[in-house]
């Protein structure tokens, strides 16, 4: 038995993305419950409709939802470890709870709150211990700094520069020109600003960073039999893989990777799974709205994906395949970089979007789309939804 097919998105919904800290006086219950209820709305149902959650991440949890949203009885709540690794494989949690007969009505939900931990510094908070002596020895306070080695040994080894680096920020921003809903809306970026900005991790750049925000978004997802009856056009999940090599382990977070899975996304397994449940291939997605915590690493993934061969990301995105018009529309609501960092669930939302063809930067003909999830430790995931 596989997923393919048999699940649907059928509900979206989110808060506004608000910079770091500026979320208050706000909690995190409430961001999480606005971001459901919105997305139940949008859907048709209700809160007494939902009988399971889905979740990757924390700072909150699910009896706290069920009591202050009002939902009368859970029969499944689960959540996938990795953090924005996982935001794309929590889809392949609900689908699987929702074809075994578990659940019927599954929200996945995803959000962050930077009031009192800034998660850009994150690795500075940890305790020592013999795991990440390596990086706290080093003076490697966030994943921006562990990311940059990864980025520079691909820079050796493939030739890849900077500007290609600046060509999926600039991607990203122009498309974030016609988002409203952006956090970078109204503010038009040159490849003269990305070698402007300082460096904050050499090689990356002020501009190679996700945005630093609060918010969530949810979707609501029901099977599909039942989602052809309710309000919204359905998102099928044609496939939702989560996991990952031994070889990538704890990625960054131990720097023990052979050359191989050093200069990538470490996502080759997830991706090759991915395409054998759904039953295709790269050629066959229309547009991708791939993880960008760091610039770097969407080259990577676009390669571990196969939109190109190793080592030829660099060369792909400058010839402007990645660009509205071109042969992979990417991150077309701005992404993580200039929309809003939501630890992968903004990807999620606009793949749906797209689906509907609805999106503020809507790709002609839309019929399959790939979100991905992290890269971070294991698991990485990624999912890939179509239209009817």
């Amino acid at each position: 038995m596989t997923i393919k097919d048999k699940t649907a998105i059928v509900g979206v919904g989110a808060t506004p993305y608000y910079k770091r800290g500026k979320s208050q006086p706000q909690t995190m219950e409430e961001l999480v419950g606005k971001a459901t209820l919105a997305a139940l709305a949008d859907a048709g149902l209700k809160a007494t409709d939902v009988d399971g959650f889905a979740f990757f991440g924390g700072g909150f949890d699910t009896p706290t939802l069920v009591e202050t949203l009002g939902i009368p009885e859970i029969r499944f709540t689960a959540m996938l470890t990795g953090t924005g690794g996982g935001s794309a494989g929590a889809l392949g949690l609900a689908a699987s709870a929702i074809i075994t007969g578990v659940a019927k009505t599954i929200v996945v939900v995803g959000g962050m709150q930077q009031i009192l931990h800034r998660y850009g510094v994150s690795t500075s908070d940890y305790p020592p211990t013999p795991y990440n002596t390596f990086f706290s020895a080093a003076g490697l306070v966030g994943p921006g700094h562990l990311f940059a080695l990864l980025a520079r040994r691909h820079m050796h080894l493939y030739g890849t520069r900077r500007k290609h680096f600046g060509e999926i920020a600039l991607s990203n921003r122009a498309n974030a020109q016609n988002n409203p809903e952006a956090v970078m809306f109204g503010k038009p970026m040159t490849m003269e600003d990305y070698f402007n900005a300082p460096l904050l991790a050499d090689p990356h750049c002020l501009f190679d960073f996700c945005l630093e925000n609060d918010g969530a978004v949810a979707v609501v997802i029901t099977s599909s039999e039942r989602a052809r009856d309710l309000r919204q056009k359905p998102a099928y999940i044609m496939s939702s893989t989560h996991g990952g090599e031994r070889s990538w382990g704890r990625a960054m977070y131990w720097q023990g990777m052979s050359d191989e899975f050093y200069a990538s996304s470490g996502q080759q397994s997830v991706a090759r799974h991915l395409y054998e449940v759904a039953g295709i291939g790269p050629q066959d997605v229309d547009c991708a709205q791939i993880y960008d915590h760091f610039t770097s690493q969407v080259l990577m993934q676009l390669e571990d994906f196969g939109f190109c061969g190793k080592g030829e990301s660099g060369a792909f995105v400058e010839s402007g395949a990645i660009r509205m018009g071109g042969k992979l529309p990417l991150n077309t609501d701005g992404g993580q970089t200039s929309c809003g960092y939501m630890w992968g669930m903004t990807h999620i939302r606009e793949a749906v979007l797209q689906i509907r063809g609805t999106s503020t930067n809507q790709v002609q003909g839309a019929k399959i789309v790939l979100a991905t999830g992290g890269p971070t430790a294991i698991p990485v995931s990624a999912a890939l939804l179509r239209g009817e």
